[in-house]
């Protein structure tokens, strides 16, 4: 069975993912339900599960609307938070086998962003919510930047050749925040020229692979010696541990501020 990924812009900057087989679809985080009932018409699809990865409202505010229209469709979400609709509760470490589509995906814990966070892996995909983005993380709302960086490691074990599928466009902002805590690293040099063209043609950046991710995105590259010195830079011990050289490069992050010219076009 051939499976389609397809990314559903939503409000600025969020992306819903569906994913089908032809007949019927799931979708993650559908913050808003009018482009996945506009995708699902348009494309004939039965809409056949609901992932949702946290409880904001960017990412389940359009779940209700969907379950009016499409009733008995099963939503998966997060034990330990508040998702609307939510019929199967999960805390990670359990195994999804779906009917419709076919597909078996396992359900990561990745707590850090919120305290429940997790994440959906199977058939090459990555639905990772909040938790990692293209060549960036997200904020630490609920979490620590020790059980973000769990999380994070514990991504960074999936194949390289995983399709990394994150919920927002934040990749050239981020991009351009890496180039000021690992300058010297070309292959981010190389994502940012090949990223700002995708961009310029109105085509997504996403999705990344994880392969990508492990060459280019400083927060899973806490361990090298290009971020550790950029960490002491910033203030970190002399000889920090990589716990010590996320928290300092996203608070670095925190306060970032894009210049026109950073990620526009070259």
């Amino acid at each position: 069975m051939t499976l389609t990924l397809r990314a559903l812009p939503a409000f600025t900057d969020n992306y819903i993912w569906l994913l089908h087989d032809g007949r019927h679809a799931l979708v993650v985080d559908p913050g808003d339900a009018a482009p996945v009932r506009e995708a699902l018409a348009s494309l004939d699809l039965q809409l056949g599960a609901i992932l949702a990865t946290h409880h904001h409202g960017d990412h389940v505010g359009g779940i209700a609307n969907l379950l009016r229209h499409h009733p008995g469709t099963p939503v998966f979400g997060p034990a330990a938070e508040t998702i609307p609709g939510r019929s199967v509760s999960l805390s990670g470490g359990e195994h999804l086998q779906l009917e419709h589509p076919g597909i078996t995906l396992a359900v990561l814990a990745t707590p850090g962003h919120t305290r429940g966070h997790l994440g959906y892996y199977g058939a090459g995909y990555l639905f990772c919510g909040d938790t990692l983005f293209g060549c960036g993380c997200g904020r630490l709302f609920e979490g620590s930047p020790a059980q973000m960086l769990a999380s994070l490691a514990s991504l960074a074990r999936l194949p390289d050749d995983t399709l990394v599928c994150c919920a927002h466009e934040y990749t050239l902002d981020n991009l351009a925040f890496a180039l000021t805590v690992d300058p010297e690293n070309a292959a981010l040099s190389a994502r940012l020229q090949a990223t700002r063209e995708v961009r310029r043609r109105g085509v997504p950046s996403l999705p990344s692979t994880l392969g990508l991710e492990k060459a280019t995105n400083p927060f899973l590259r806490c361990d090298t010696a290009a971020l550790r010195a950029s960490a002491v830079r910033r203030g970190a011990p002399s000889q920090p541990q990589a716990v010590e050289v996320f928290a300092v490069i996203r608070n670095a992050k925190d306060t970032f501020k894009v210049g026109p010219s950073d990620s526009g076009p070259a």
